[in-house]
C-alpha cells in the first residue's frame, strides 16, 4: 500500500521541478492546500443535501403552491393487465409489429395503445411541483455562491489580471475565504453526484453524469496542486448562467410563458458568451499559454488542461441544444420544448381519439372506464427544462 501511495503521489507528476510535498506543508506562518482537506467535502455534501430537503419542503413547496404551481403529476394510464405486463416485462417502447398485435388482442386502435404507453411512461415522471422545488433550490444555491464568489474575487489581483494566478506558484498561501469557496463548491457537486439518481431525469443523464465527474475531478485536482486561483475564476464563470436558467424554469412552471421565454433567451446569450467566449479566451488562454510561460511544463498541467478541454466540449454540446431551442423561439415566436425534455407529449394529431376502435373493451377486461386524452398541460409546455 505504501508503495502504491508513493507511486500515486509522485512529486515529478504533481509538482513543478525542484518542488516537493514537504515544501507545501502548512505551517504557522502560511497554510497550503492539503489532500486530506478534500475529505471535508463528504460530510458537508450530506449537510447540503439535508438542507436541500428542508428547503424544498418548508420554503420552496409553500412558494410553489402560493404561485399556483400544479401539484399533480402527469395523467395516469388506465389500468390494463396485458399492457402493463408488456410495459414492465418486455418493452416500454413497443415497435409497430407489437403494437399491431396488441391492437388485435385488445380491440384497441394503434394510436390508443401508443397513448397508453406514453401515459404510462409519463406516469413515472415527477410533478411540476417537484420540478419547481428542485429549480428553486438550485437557483438559491447558485445565487448565494455566485454572490460570494464575486465579492471574494473583486478583491483579488488575479480577477483583473490572470497572470497573477501563477505569480509565486506553487507557494501561494491558502486564504480562508478561498478554502471555504472551494470546499462548498466541491461539496455541492458531490451532493449532485448522489442526488442526480433521484432528481428529475433528463435525456442527457449520461452527459450530466460525465459533467459532474469532470467537475469533481477538476476541483479536487486543482486543489491538490494549488491551482486554486484559476479554479475560483472557473467557479464564478459557470455559476452565472445557471442562475438565469433556474429562474427561467421556475417561470415556466408558474406558466408565466412570456417571462420564461425572455429569461431563456437571456440565459442562452449569457451561456454562449460565457462558455464559448469568455471561457476559452480567459480561462483556457491562461492555463494553456500563460501558465506554460510562467512555470514551464510538468505532467499535472497537461492532465488539468485535458479536463478543462473536456469541459469545453460539454459546453459546445449544450450550446448546440440551446441554439437549436433559441432558433425555434425566434422562428415560431415561443421557446419550443428542447431535446432534454423529461416528459413526453403527444402531437396534435394524436390528441384526438380515433373513433374507429375506441378502447371500449377495456371496460369489460379491467372493470374500469377508458380515460381519453393525454397530458394536456404538458403538451403546451414550451420552456427548456435544463441544459
Amino acid at each position: 500500500m505504501a508503495g502504491i501511495l508513493a507511486w500515486f503521489w509522485n512529486e515529478r507528476f504533481w509538482l513543478p521541478h525542484n518542488v516537493t510535498w514537504a515544501d507545501l506543508q502548512s505551517t504557522e506562518e502560511a497554510a497550503f492546500p492539503q489532500a486530506e482537506d478534500l475529505y471535508l467535502a463528504f460530510p458537508l455534501a450530506f449537510c447540503i443535501f439535508m438542507i436541500r430537503l428542508l428547503f424544498e419542503r418548508f420554503i420552496a413547496k409553500p412558494c410553489a403552491l402560493g404561485l399556483k404551481v400544479q401539484a399533480n403529476g402527469p395523467q395516469k394510464a388506465q389500468p390494463n393487465a396485458i399492457l402493463e405486463k408488456v410495459f414492465t416485462a418486455i418493452t416500454k417502447h413497443p415497435d409497430e409489429k407489437r403494437l399491431e398485435g396488441l391492437s388485435k388482442q385488445l380491440d384497441w386502435d394503434v394510436r390508443s395503445i401508443q397513448r397508453w404507453f406514453r401515459q404510462r411512461r409519463n406516469q413515472e415522471k415527477p410533478s411540476t411541483l417537484r420540478k419547481f422545488c428542485e429549480s428553486m433550490w438550485r437557483f438559491t444555491f447558485y445565487l448565494y455562491i455566485f454572490t460570494y464568489g464575486v465579492r471574494f474575487l473583486k478583491k483579488t489581483p488575479w480577477f483583473w489580471n490572470t497572470r497573477q494566478c501563477w505569480s509565486g506558484y506553487p507557494y501561494q498561501p491558502l486564504m480562508p475565504d478561498l478554502h471555504y469557496y472551494y470546499i462548498v463548491e466541491l461539496s455541492f457537486y458531490w451532493s449532485l453526484m448522489f442526488s442526480q439518481f433521484i432528481d428529475v431525469k433528463r435525456k442527457d443523464f449520461g452527459v450530466m453524469f460525465t459533467h459532474h465527474i469532470v467537475a469533481v475531478t477538476l476541483i479536487s485536482f486543482s486543489y491538490v496542486t494549488n491551482l486554486t486561483r484559476v479554479g475560483t475564476l472557473i467557479f464564478c464563470l459557470h455559476d452565472a448562467s445557471d442562475i438565469v436558467l433556474e429562474v427561467a424554469k421556475m417561470a415556466n412552471y408558474c406558466k408565466c410563458q412570456k417571462v420564461s421565454d425572455l429569461l431563456f433567451l437571456t440565459f442562452a446569450v449569457v451561456f454562449i458568451v460565457s462558455r464559448l467566449g469568455i471561457y476559452p479566451l480567459w480561462i483556457l488562454n491562461t492555463t494553456l499559454f500563460e501558465l506554460y510561460e510562467a512555470l514551464g511544463n510538468f505532467p499535472a498541467l497537461w492532465v488539468f488542461n485535458v479536463l478543462l478541454i473536456v469541459l469545453q466540449i460539454l459546453h459546445c454540446f449544450w450550446s448546440y441544444l440551446i441554439i437549436k431551442t433559441a432558433y425555434k423561439a425566434i422562428s415560431k415566436g415561443k421557446v419550443a420544448k428542447d431535446a432534454r425534455s423529461d416528459v413526453e407529449s403527444s402531437s396534435d394529431e394524436e390528441e384526438t381519439v380515433p373513433r374507429s376502435k375506441a378502447p371500449h373493451s377495456a371496460i369489460a377486461t379491467n372493470g374500469t372506464s377508458s380515460a381519453n386524452g393525454t397530458n394536456g398541460y404538458l403538451t403546451g409546455a414550451t420552456c427548456s427544462e435544463e441544459h
